[in-house]
């Protein structure tokens, strides 16, 4: 099963100008290597059977036949290939010269698609050859012995492959007020295709690439672009093979410029997500457009291999370059503070209450808290940070949590709550040798009772610590830390909570309140619920219950960003994390996250409000809207 993973290829042979018979040879050679590697689509750059720089060679009727003979050459010798071609050509049509894409299968062409737009500036000077094809829909042609489509309203869609359906625009169109590609992209095209011919001046490549990225993010869709090399003529301009594969903003993979070796690049692009991203986004069907299509159906040959060629992000919550990382937590403590501080200032309200475990949430929470009253000029010492401890506090977390609320010079209480826990077990008749769901419920819930009287004691507002990994998970006591009065933690999921305190170790704040984040950092993610072992040390540790944050992050990523099918999550967290986690363990856990994300439901239902930091969010009033009563049982057959 390919799960909606598309492997295309773009290429950059090597050339001769005006020499069809050498080129063609090289274009045939480099799609048998691109055929190899399992690509199903591979498309070449602008004019590639006879080059980009022929200039006035284009009008020459020797030229123009050898082209076609290059076409033919390339149908008969490709024809036992599984992939589609697409190839650049000039071709002569009732006495008018087209830049044109070839699409080939099997010796059929599918389609001609001609260039729409024609540059005539600067260096450019092909009106001089070429003509526009931008009127020309709903025609076919003669070539080769076969009738072929041929136009600007050409797409081309898969009949065994849900989603999959291409366009083609060439060169220039790219770089218009509106590109083909939008309207093709409107009209179902998932897959676009630039064949090109972009010389190279200081600066263009960047350039070049952000408007491809820009472009594949605009459509929701995957783009490749393939340019011409650095074996075109120099006579006044240097070409330097430019390839690049784009899916929805990201690039995935580059060539290597200015190479006169072949270039051959290609990975899997993920169809299933461009059709999930246009699904949740409404704004994409609002056509602006009565551009109509012809598609050109096909069918396309299952992948050879079962691994997916791309790379798959680990963490796809955490940036891995350290810049971008840095600017990333940045940011999401921007948005934290800023949402924090506009309730401060719409309530009126100038005391906080928190409490603080000495783990990482509390931790990151009272920081945003510390740094929002820095930002509003309000005195630190009306933040009222609480430490509960209970009959699993380690020496090590409690010394982590007053020293961290020493040093932020906070108003400071430690509450210790075994004594009331223990007259609650009394009450409702539990015996407290009993370590189950109520021996741990009692004392989270006896922790909230605290920090909401105190709150309403002195006029303040309750800040919820719990982030966004812990309620895809329901890991939090219903009406007890799972509730607040605004929790500034909810929009960052666990993986990232951990690099935002890191952040904060290193860039924000300094000396002793640095050393006890990077005390807290090391100690081990727990609710700290059950009583601690003979030697003080944590018992309970929350990975070991409900698994890896690292894998349900990833799990929640693509689950509820791109509605990933569990096959499809399985395999992809199989790759990203071979040889850390067995096959076996990303399926019991994947199990796992699903079974709690559908069973928990009615805690998300009801959430204090929160900022949305990133592209996920489980609020009931914004980006998730789930029945609780949900069944898992067609999720849970990966």
């Amino acid at each position: 099963m390919n799960f909606g993973f598309i492997r295309v290829a773009a290429a950059i042979p090597r050339l001769k100008v005006a020499n069809c018979q050498y080129n063609t040879a090289e274009i045939i050679e480099t799609a048998k290597q691109a055929h190899l590697q399992g690509a199903q689509i591979v498309a070449f750059p602008e004019l590639a059977i006879t080059s980009y720089t022929c200039g006035d060679l284009f009008l020459q009727r020797a030229l123009q036949n050898e082209a076609l003979i290059g076409l033919k050459t390339i149908l008969e010798q490709t024809r036992t290939l599984e992939c589609i071609i697409i190839a650049g050509m000039p071709l002569l049509i009732n006495s008018r010269l087209y830049n044109c894409a070839a699409v080939i299968k099997a010796g059929i062409i599918l389609g001609v698609v001609p260039k729409s737009f024609i540059p005539n500036y600067s260096e450019f000077y092909e009106a001089r050859w070429f003509c526009s094809g931008i009127d020309k829909q709903n025609e076919t042609i003669k070539i080769l012995g076969q009738t072929v489509p041929f136009g600007t309203d050409l797409l081309f869609e898969a009949e065994n492959i849900s989603g999959l359906c291409f366009g083609i625009e060439i060169c220039e169109d790219l770089w218009t007020a509106i590109p083909p590609s939008s309207y093709q992209a409107l009209n179902g095209a998932t897959l676009l295709f630039n064949l090109s011919a972009s010389n190279e001046i200081v600066g263009k490549h960047e350039y070049r690439e952000s408007m491809i990225r820009m472009q594949s993010a605009k459509c929701a869709a995957a783009y490749v672009y393939t340019s011409s090399g650095a074996n075109e003529s120099t006579t006044d301009l240097v070409f330097g093979g430019h390839a690049l594969i784009c899916e929805y903003g990201s690039l995935l993979v580059e060539s290597e410029r200015f190479s006169f070796g072949e270039q051959l690049i290609a990975c899997d692009v993920d169809i299933e997500r461009m059709v999930s991203e246009r699904l949740k986004n409404s704004s994409f069907t609002q056509r602006t457009t009565d551009c109509k299509f012809r598609k050109v159906a096909f069918i396309l040959e299952e992948p050879k291999t079962d691994r997916i060629q791309r790379h798959i992000d680990a963490h796809p919550f955490v940036p891995s370059d350290l810049s971008v990382r840095n600017k990333r937590c940045n940011e999401i403590f921007s948005i934290q503070t800023s949402g924090l501080g506009k309730r401060l200032k719409h309530t009126g309200i100038e005391k906080c209450v928190i409490g603080i475990s000495g783990g990482l949430d509390s931790t990151l929470a009272l920081l945003v808290i510390a740094k929002t009253y820095d930002r509003l000029g309000l005195d630190r010492k009306n933040i009222h940070a609480i430490t509960m401890p209970g009959f699993g506090t380690s020496d090590n977390t409690l010394n982590n949590s007053l020293e961290l609320m020493r040093l932020m010079e906070v108003t400071t209480y430690q509450i210790d709550i075994k004594e009331a826990c223990m007259k609650h077990f009394e009450d409702i008749g539990h015996d407290p040798s009993v370590y189950d769901v109520t021996y741990e419920n009692v004392q989270a819930r006896e922790r909230t009772q605290i920090l909401m009287d105190i709150a309403n004691k002195i006029g303040g507002l309750v800040i919820g610590t719990g982030d966004l990994s812990e309620l895809a998970l329901g890991w939090c006591t219903y009406n007890g830390d799972h509730m607040s009065m605004y929790a500034v933690n909810s929009g960052v999921p666990k993986t990232l909570v951990k690099y935002l305190v890191q952040w904060a170790a290193d860039y924000v704040f300094q000396d002793e309140t640095s050393k006890v984040l990077l005390s807290i950092l090391d100690t081990p993610i727990s609710p700290e619920l059950l009583p601690t072992d003979d030697a003080g040390q944590i018992r309970q540790k929350t990975e070991d219950i409900v698994g890896p944050y690292e894998l349900h992050d990833f799990f929640l990523y693509h689950f509820v960003r791109y509605g990933a099918q569990p096959s499809k999550i399985s395999a992809m967290a199989k790759q990203a994390f071979e040889g850390k986690y067995s096959g076996e363990a990303v399926e019991s856990w994947l199990k796992a996250f699903l079974r709690r994300f559908f069973s928990q439901q009615f805690k998300r239902s009801c959430l204090p409000d929160g900022p949305k930091v990133g592209s996920i969010s489980l609020s009931p009033r914004g980006d998730w809207r789930m029945p609780s009563d949900g069944d898992v049982s067609a999720w849970l057959n990966i």
